[in-house]
């Protein structure tokens, strides 16, 4: 077995996507796509799941007051505070020209703050964002609030204020405990710091507590691995992301403050990926689709059981909301039939806010065939398993399944005349499998590599 998954790891460890999205970002229809489509697609979202669902809001608070050099994220490092209120001020005024688009009042289901660091903004500004948000919409009855934080800044008033504010959810970013590593990647907090903002949450009374850990970092060993699942296993947060660092200094310049010879081969990061989560399992964790783990009883954990589990931008939620809006710089909207990107620079989003414009940078209409793929890719991602037994004779389908054949022969899915399944070997390599069914991608190879490597 052993043998099989090193020879395995070698043959898929190939740059491929992530999908939270489909078509993926590279492959979007953007020359032709206008504000129109966009108002157009969200309208449509809007008046079909508003008095049922209702919708989701993300928001985008970008700002740390030191650079992680790991992170694939889009932050602007800054230690001046007076950032915050401009800031705030342009996304309400975002969400004040959505309002008008939508013409009704909205019913929020979920709201995420997401970074950047949210816990850069104090208190104060965070409840005057929240407020401005919540003003003039209704909150669903099974409305759900998160927001991500860095332990070493997040203080008891922060974690009071947005709990007053309706946030159940925490997720706080730990990555590794390893002091060697914490270096390399300029991301510092202790275990004291972690364990004081879990037991002040727990006690002011946050229902979910997520920890982000990461394998693959630079300088990372199986000891400090170890290490760094021992000390969580005794914090006991509700839900775990134990994910892969997505190594892409072309894109993201913080990350060649270390090179390739610093990360781990490979093969080693496949031991470490394995190691983690058999150690999570042994510690009462059960995997829920790609990289999530959570304890028995947590929503998430039930979502995947009885087949409602979802997946977005924000990654996987037990709650699905057909329309999701992204507010803030960079941010990305979804409507079902079409995706929104904002601007990328902290600049050019308060200018075109200031001016009465949405700050659209890009977006996409899903065509037919995009549909039929998205769907079949997030049932993959969500429920291990897909069915196109409405579909055989579409061109898309046909070449997926030809492609699966081979991930079959090496025992990562099963094949049935109408759809297939994924194996438990194949669990690891879900990346790859969706990759099958990515005919954009296919179509339109790209000449240098976009994505991160998929072990």
């Amino acid at each position: 077995m052993e043998q099989q998954l090193k020879e395995l790891t070698s043959k898929y460890n190939i740059a491929v996507p992530r999908y939270t999205s489909y078509p993926t970002m590279p492959y979007w229809d953007d020359q032709t796509y206008t504000e129109t489509d966009w108002k157009k697609s969200l309208k449509s979202a809007f008046d079909e799941s508003n008095g049922t669902s209702g919708i989701s809001l993300y928001v985008h608070l970008p700002f740390c007051e030191n650079l992680c050099t790991y992170c694939g994220c889009n932050k602007r490092i800054t230690k001046n505070h007076g950032v915050e209120e401009p800031y705030i001020q342009a996304v309400l005024k975002e969400w004040e020209m959505y309002n008008v688009v939508l013409g009704e009042k909205p019913v929020i289901r979920e709201i995420h703050l997401g970074g950047g660091t949210p816990t850069f903004f104090s208190p104060e500004n965070l409840r005057r964002l929240i407020t401005g948000l919540l003003e003039g919409a209704e909150v669903h009855a099974h409305a759900e609030f998160s927001f991500e934080a860095h332990p070493a800044n997040t203080t008891p008033a922060h974690l009071k204020t947005l709990y007053d504010l309706g946030f159940r959810r925490l997720s706080l970013g730990i990555q590794d405990f390893d002091p060697k590593v914490q270096f390399i990647i300029n991301r510092h907090q202790t275990f004291e710091q972690v364990l004081a903002v879990t037991q002040e949450a727990r006690r002011i009374g946050y229902t979910s507590i997520n920890y982000d850990l990461i394998y693959g970092l630079p300088l990372q060993s199986m000891e400090g691995l170890i290490n760094t699942m021992n000390i969580v296993s005794n914090l006991k947060p509700d839900r775990i992301a134990f994910y892969s660092y997505a190594h892409v200094p072309w894109i993201k310049p913080g990350q060649r403050r270390f090179t390739e010879a610093d990360l781990p081969a490979p093969e080693l990061k496949a031991k470490l990926h394995d190691t983690g989560r058999s150690l999570l399992s042994t510690y009462g964790y059960q995997e829920i689709g790609m990289d999530h783990f959570a304890l028995p009883g947590d929503e998430l954990l039930r979502a995947a059981e009885i087949g409602t589990l979802h997946r977005n931008f924000m990654g996987y939620t037990h709650q699905h909301t057909q329309l999701l809006i992204g507010l803030g710089v960079s941010s990305i909207s979804d409507s079902w039939y079409g995706f929104a990107q904002n601007v990328k620079t902290v600049e050019e989003y308060l200018a075109k806010t200031a001016a009465g414009e949405l700050p659209l940078l890009k977006g996409h209409v899903l065509s037919e065939e995009d549909l039929v793929l998205r769907r079949h890719i997030l049932d993959i991602m969500c429920k291990g398993k897909a069915n196109w037994k409405q579909q055989l004779e579409l061109p898309a389908i046909k070449a997926a399944v030809k492609r699966l054949r081979d991930l079959e022969d090496d025992g990562l899915v099963e094949l049935f005349a109408d759809g297939m399944r994924v194996t438990s070997l194949g669990e690891r390599f879900l990346r790859n499998i969706c990759f099958c069914l990515d005919a954009r991608l296919w179509a339109a190879q790209p000449t240098t590599q976009l994505f991160s490597m998929a072990v």
